[in-house]
């Protein structure tokens, strides 16, 4: 027999979020940037203050008491991020200062290892510029060719085209997990089968997807995962990069300096046991914490939950904000394939006026390019507004949201 679905009870959670309780404009914030960057709870901030307050110190190189304990409390977040992923083993688990470092890391260690004139890096048109810039400049000093699998016009990646797009030369597929403007969730493991299949290595932009779904790294197969703590209720600064321990111990250093290091003499070096070879100098002690800290507290509500709860919401708001004349909506329509974010366009209206215009009501949303001018102009719009939505937000909070949007409309059209 199965257990009950549990649900997420988001006005009992709001409370442990002391910035939904700041006023905007004279308006209670409603804040629905959560792609960009989501909220932190008291169990994070505690966290944190409790570390700088009671056992600041560098990890790894000191054998007095406040030293020992900054490790443990390091390493034990380490282990809390690998088990939330499902890792096979802590090795593969590198702190980063985020989704953006972890991919940079990858194309300059694995990327530059690895690659060969006329060889082909396969990217989606759905990237974020972090999962674009770092390939672009790899392929032109390494001579290589960027390929690219475009959308349908919902904004589905169609597999069909993928197997065409596959050649002998594919080195690496480096895909996103869920779209940061169209919502759309990636079949990762189909993906993963079919590019291992043709010999390449896959890295996913794991930034959109981590703080919504449940992941696990070894159902989906991938060689690299990169995600970032800010989104997904941890501190700013920090990030992961999961790698497979097999191609990390291939693979040069990204950074050197301090702790990356086994043995140093005047001419030449060892380099430390993973995952130590990529953490070079001190590391964001205070971020991995607070980020182990975010993970437990997911945990705690379960992330079947978390994506339950933010399906009903994108769901509510997509079903209103199709109502409203005018806009036109971005990403495939509400399932199980979306994460939950909504785009959209006003005709005549500026995004960044109406967001403006939102602001003034006290409500936070995205409004621009989001890091994606190819996706842009292959959906032929300047820009986007982008409501995000995380665990805190309720439906109370879309009401008002569509609301505003029809004020908006109504003012500047």
């Amino acid at each position: 027999m199965s257990s009950p679905r549990r649900e997420l009870n988001s006005e009992s959670i709001r409370k442990d979020f002391p910035i939904l309780g700041r006023t905007i404009h004279g308006k209670p914030l409603i804040y629905l940037d959560n792609a960009a960057t989501s909220q932190k709870p008291y169990p994070v901030i505690e966290q944190i203050a409790s570390y700088y307050g009671r056992s600041n110190a560098n990890v790894h190189r000191s054998i007095h008491t406040l030293g020992e304990e900054a490790t443990a409390l390091y390493e034990e977040a380490r282990d809390t991020v690998c088990r939330f992923i499902h890792a096979p083993s802590r090795e593969g688990v590198i702190f980063t200062r985020g989704t953006t470092e972890a991919i940079n890391l990858v194309a300059f260690s694995w990327g530059r290892a690895h690659l060969h004139p006329g060889d082909e890096i396969l990217l989606s048109v759905l990237e974020h510029h972090s999962n674009l810039l770092p390939w672009q400049l790899l392929a032109e000093e390494k001579r290589a060719k960027l390929v690219f699998l475009d959308i349908d016009e919902e904004g589905r990646l169609p597999l069909d085209r993928l197997d065409r797009l596959l050649t002998d030369r594919t080195r690496l597929v480096a895909v996103t997990g869920a779209s940061n403007v169209m919502g759309t969730i990636i079949p990762l493991r189909r993906i993963v089968e079919r590019a291992h299949a043709a010999g390449a290595v896959v890295m996913v932009d794991g930034a959109q997807r981590v703080p919504h779904l449940a992941v696990d790294v070894q159902e989906i197969g991938c060689d690299f995962l990169a995600f970032s703590g800010h989104k997904m209720l941890g501190p700013t600064g920090v990030g992961v990069l999961y790698g497979k321990p097999e191609l990390l111990e291939q693979m040069p250093p990204f950074l050197v300096g301090g702790e990356m290091v086994r043995e140093v003499w005047p001419d030449r070096a060892t380099w430390n046991a993973l995952p130590g070879k990529f953490e070079a100098g001190t590391p964001s002690m205070a971020g991995a914490i607070g980020l182990g800290a975010a993970v437990t507290y997911l945990d705690r509500l379960g992330m079947e939950a978390v994506r339950a709860h933010g399906e009903g919401l994108v769901r509510e708001a997509w079903a209103a904000l199709s109502k409203l004349d005018g806009v036109t909506l971005c990403g495939p329509p509400p399932s199980e394939e979306r994460v939950p974010l909504i785009s959209f366009h006003c005709r005549g209206i500026h995004p960044h006026d109406l967001a403006a215009a939102l602001d003034e009501d006290g409500i936070a949303v995205r409004a621009g390019r989001h890091c994606a001018d190819p996706l842009m102009r292959r959906l032929g719009v300047p820009g986007t507004v982008r409501a995000s939505f995380y665990l805190y937000n309720t439906r109370d909070d879309v009401q008002a949201f569509v609301q505003s949007v029809q004020r908006a409309i109504d003012l500047l059209s």
